[in-house]
């Protein structure tokens, strides 16, 4: 139906009931979620037994709180750690992609553009089970051969960063790449004619445009491999990010400690997604 025509009212109304249903449907879990996180209770569901900060604060005996434990807050730091070096390397590896493929046109530059999509479509179970039998059995023939114990070859730390790497670069290459095709070559030209060298074409003039997509990619990465479950399950070693600590304790049964936090990951989220806006609405406006 056409906006700027008169509307019946049983379709507005229609249209306004399903607007709310769609946002309730949404935000709804994540709203119980924080409220349970306060709740002076020793399982993490309801009937709400009155407000209380012990699963943030309380330090023992009866109850640990968040900041007081050391499982949950290791795995944090794990998955931040994760986080921070994969959203680096697929930022740098994506933006190169994407400078390669905005290139003049070379042999195979289509097959290799459909190369670099392919993780995002390969399933992340998949994904995961792949890389810990090529990492086996690499780790194992070198052990066999050489006798070289490759700890990157076996479920570590590093070992999750590249599984997670190798489809985040892929989500980064994109968003640059639709920025890139936006931006003018003639600026370039023009700074190549006056004198500068392409190092300092690309520094003063090709990446400032690119900011904000190289914020926001850098930030949807951290956000995706903080989050990352499937690929990470195959891959994690004695080092638990996160999302794999938190799956243990659901399934062997815990205190809303797990809801305390889902309140502060989507505080933290939330408050990174407001500020990855505001830096993206500056770069537009510049």
């Amino acid at each position: 139906m056409i906006r700027t025509l008169p509307q019946p009212r049983s379709y507005s109304t229609s249209f306004t009931c399903y607007i709310i249903l769609f946002y309730v449907f949404l935000f709804a879990p994540l709203v119980i979620t924080c409220i349970l996180a306060f709740n002076d209770s020793n399982f993490p569901s309801l009937p709400w037994k009155g407000f209380s900060l012990d699963w943030f604060l309380a330090d023992g005996p009866d109850r640990i709180g968040l900041f007081h434990d050391r499982s949950n807050l290791t795995s944090i730091w794990v998955s931040a750690k994760t986080a921070f070096w994969v959203s680096i390397l697929s930022v740098t590896v994506g933006t190169m992609g994407a400078f390669l493929f905005e290139q003049e046109e070379f042999r195979g530059k289509q097959a290799l553009y459909f190369l670099a999509l392919t993780p995002l479509v390969i399933p992340g179970v998949i994904l995961g089970i792949s890389l810990l039998l090529t990492a086996n059995s690499l780790g194992i023939f070198f052990e066999d051969r050489f006798g070289l114990d490759i700890e990157l070859l076996r479920p570590s730390f590093w070992l999750v960063v590249l599984g997670q790497f190798s489809f985040i670069a892929t989500f980064v290459l994109l968003v640059v790449s639709a920025r890139l095709k936006k931006f003018d070559a003639s600026l370039e030209e023009a700074a190549l004619n006056l004198g500068a060298t392409r190092r300092q074409v690309i520094r003063h003039i090709t990446l400032p445009f690119l900011r904000p997509a190289l914020v926001g990619s850098g930030a949807v990465a951290f956000l995706m491999s903080f989050e990352n479950f499937n690929t990470t399950l195959f891959l994690v070693g004695s080092e638990t990010t996160l999302p794999i600590n938190l799956y243990l304790q659901v399934r062997d049964g815990s205190t809303p400690i797990i809801n305390a936090v889902s309140f502060l990951l989507i505080v933290s989220t939330s408050t990174l997604a407001v500020i990855n806006l505001i830096v993206s609405k500056r770069g537009e406006g510049k």
